[in-house]
């Protein structure tokens, strides 16, 4: 699957190596971020209010600065609809609260439209499952916390984990399920209805399976 890679305006480090069929877009300050780390850039959207300016990229989609989205918000718009489905946005998680809690509405938005999305800062991943699965292989390690976003997610499982849920009904107003920890063996997390955010260290993506 053809990966859209957004860059914004947080300082991240930018591990990815996209592919022939993948697209980077830089959205405001994220465009100059890539440019540091000489990677491609084939798309800059934003108001570049951080920036000062619009910068000099053959690729831009320019915003007034008065809009209803922010720019990461319109740089998934944008990816979406040149239809792509798997979307990972570095930059965006860990700044200003009000923008943190905006994107982690994107991540159940767009997750419960089938888009495999996922923000990626210098330390974790955060993203969610509708009515589905996660696993993690034993070789994770370390914190994961697993939010309701929805008033109530139903039938939500966590197993090898330190602390299990079984059939459990988690709510919006109860975070009952922060700062649970790997245990060294294969740990699975599901909700049959509703919408789990999931929050835990990068370096465990490459023990994930979704």
């Amino acid at each position: 699957m053809n990966t859209c890679y957004i860059v914004c305006a947080l300082d991240s480090t930018l591990d990815f190596i996209p592919d022939k069929g993948d697209f980077v877009i830089g959205a405001d300050r994220g465009y100059e971020i890539l440019k540091k780390q000489q990677k491609r850039i084939d798309l800059a959207v934003g108001d570049f209010d951080s920036l000062g300016k619009a910068p000099n990229c053959e690729n831009i989609i320019k915003f007034p600065t008065k809009k209803d989205d922010t720019d990461s918000a319109l740089a998934i718009k944008h990816a979406v609809s040149l239809g792509y489905k798997k979307i990972v946005v570095y930059g965006a998680i860990g700044g200003c609260l009000d923008h943190t809690i905006a994107n982690l509405a994107h991540i159940a938005n767009y997750t419960e439209k089938g888009v495999d999305i996922s923000f990626i800062d210098n330390e974790h991943i955060t993203f969610a499952i509708h009515n589905s699965s996660v696993s993690f292989s034993n070789e994770a390690n370390g914190r994961i916390s697993v939010f309701s976003f929805n008033d109530k997610s139903e039938g939500v499982f966590e197993k090898g984990l330190l602390y299990e849920l079984d059939n459990y009904t988690l709510t919006n107003q109860i975070p009952l399920g922060v700062s649970n920890e790997f245990i060294g063996k294969k740990a699975e997390i599901s909700v049959r209805n509703g919408t789990l955010i999931i929050f835990t260290s990068k370096n465990n993506i490459k023990h994930l399976t979704k």
